[in-house]
């Protein structure tokens, strides 16, 4: 029986992998990837095959969801999946170790750094204080979900912070940017008026964590709004009850206001 192993690239570069997971990909038979979840921010395919010295077939969602190409080559072969960020993060690649474990393939994880750790460090705030994460959906007609709202309000009520991650169409080379994000959030609060956001509320906008390239910036909605973070991958962060150092680090690393420092 063969062995799949799922690998983490991280966030940036081919070079922010781990050299456990360099010597995976270099060991196996046959590298698979999806990018449709997230990808790398500044890497395309070809650089990453160079860095590995493998060829990669790239699989879309379907393929991934229903599994059949990566478990049959899995069966006789020594097998890597890999995705930006850490393997384990979406519920789809959850549910194919699952299914390979069923099977009798022998699985193995090599984690990734992931936008779940990264955006907090990033910030400067306390991981352990956030809720639950969710995601903001591109608005379709006749689909305005009250869920991610509903959601950041929860934890908002609870004193704990909400990673919000945006929406990824990468069959169509669309992605979310945090501008379109709180204009979702302002709809919402138009539509639902539940009291989440006001003109003073602090939103984090976060651009291409753990790059060269990153940027972060903390302000009102209107701050964002009018803020040209640049190219993506993007996401926000609305935070909750502020310790002193986290507000102090706001200031520092993303030149939130000052008068957030004097608050209790």
């Amino acid at each position: 029986m063969g062995h799949l192993i799922f690998v983490g690239l991280g966030l940036s570069r081919p070079e922010d992998m781990s050299m456990k997971a360099l010597v995976a990909l270099r060991g196996c038979d046959e590298v698979f990837a999806e990018f449709y979840t997230s990808r790398l921010i500044d890497a395309c395919q070809a650089e990453l095959e160079e860095f590995i010295g493998r060829k990669i077939t790239v699989l879309n969602r379907k393929e991934v969801e229903e599994g059949t190409i990566i478990l049959k080559a899995a069966r006789q072969h020594k097998v890597a999946f890999m995705v930006a960020g850490d393997p384990m993060s979406a519920t789809t690649h959850v549910d194919l170790r699952l299914r390979a474990a069923e099977e009798g393939i022998t699985t193995e994880l090599v984690h990734g750094v992931s936008i779940f750790t990264a955006a907090a460090a990033a910030f400067g705030l306390q991981p352990y204080k956030f809720g639950r994460a969710v995601t903001i959906p591109f608005p379709e007609p006749g689909y305005l979900p009250a869920s991610p709202y509903d959601y950041i309000l929860e934890n908002y009520s609870r004193g704990l912070h909400t990673l919000v991650l945006l929406d990824i169409r990468e069959e169509e080379d669309r992605y979310m940017t945090a501008n379109e994000a709180v204009r979702w959030l302002l709809d919402a609060e138009q539509r639902l008026g539940k009291g989440l956001l006001n003109d003073e509320t602090i939103i984090c906008a976060g651009a291409r964590i753990g790059s060269t390239g990153q940027r972060l910036l903390a302000g009102d909605p209107q701050t964002i709004l009018g803020a040209d973070m640049g190219p993506p991958l993007h996401c926000l962060v609305i935070p909750g009850r502020l310790h002193f150092m986290e507000a102090h680090a706001l200031v520092s690393f993303a030149s939130a206001p000052r008068d957030i420092l004097e608050e209790d």
